[in-house]
């Protein structure tokens, strides 16, 4: 369903097509990929848009030669948000005097994408009613949602244990605190801790390990030696 827009994205590198339609259907757009000028030209005549997301470095028909077709034509007032690899600044006031809405750079952050498709919908008196945000605890590109017991990065659902999550829900909490591992197993297992039992430092190297796979580039815990645990 057509719940919140419908969205072409005109991009020919496949994984990045692919990536920000994935982005746009996760904010309930309808995403419609594209992957040449041409094919973006032919698909405007026959569907209606209510936003363009345009790569300037197209096959068949370049970027900025669509954008002037559209603007000149009976797409006057799609909404269009450049996103190229071309960071020049006169490349960003070229396109933006052109009639380009918005225009962002590669390489992006999905939130700052979704952000700006927003604004641009809202600009254009398209955007849909803003959505009561979920209550959740965030830290770098982790996010954690207690009324589900969920913990995402970048978005992508972190398969985590009762004890997992109980200890990541602790640590981002008090994101400034050290947690001992007595504090941590006390508060966790409900138990005392008598010093050699090696649960708590099992679980945050499992932690770990499921956090680095999809952000293997960022450390989120980080070891006080001869004391415990900490975000990092």
């Amino acid at each position: 369903m057509d719940k919140y827009g419908k969205i072409l994205v005109a991009e020919d590198d496949a994984d990045i097509n692919h990536l920000i339609c994935e982005i746009l259907r996760k904010e309930n757009y309808q995403a419609v990929s594209s992957f040449s000028g041409t094919e973006a030209a032919l698909r405007l005549s026959l569907e209606r848009f209510d936003l363009l997301i345009l790569d300037l470095m197209l096959p068949g028909m370049d970027g900025e030669s669509l954008l002037g077709k559209i603007r000149e034509e009976e797409k006057k007032e799609l909404p269009v948000l450049i996103l190229s690899a071309k960071s020049a600044l006169e490349n960003k006031v070229s396109l933006l005097m052109q009639g380009a809405d918005d225009y962002m750079t590669k390489p992006f952050e999905p939130q700052e994408l979704a952000a700006r498709v927003y604004a641009c919908l809202r600009r254009a008196g398209k955007a849909p009613l803003p959505q009561p945000s979920r209550p959740c605890l965030s830290f770098r590109k982790l996010s954690l949602f207690p009324e589900s017991r969920k913990a995402e990065v970048s978005g992508d659902e972190l398969m985590l244990t009762p004890h997992e999550y109980e200890i990541l829900y602790l640590l981002l909490q008090s994101p400034d605190k050290v947690f001992s591992r007595e504090t941590l197993y006390e508060q966790v297992w409900k138990g005392g801790y008598y010093g050699e039992d090696n649960t708590v430092n099992v679980h945050v190297s499992n932690l770990r390990k499921k956090i680095a796979a999809v952000d293997p580039d960022a450390e989120y815990i980080k070891t006080i030696w001869g004391i415990g645990f900490k975000l990092a």
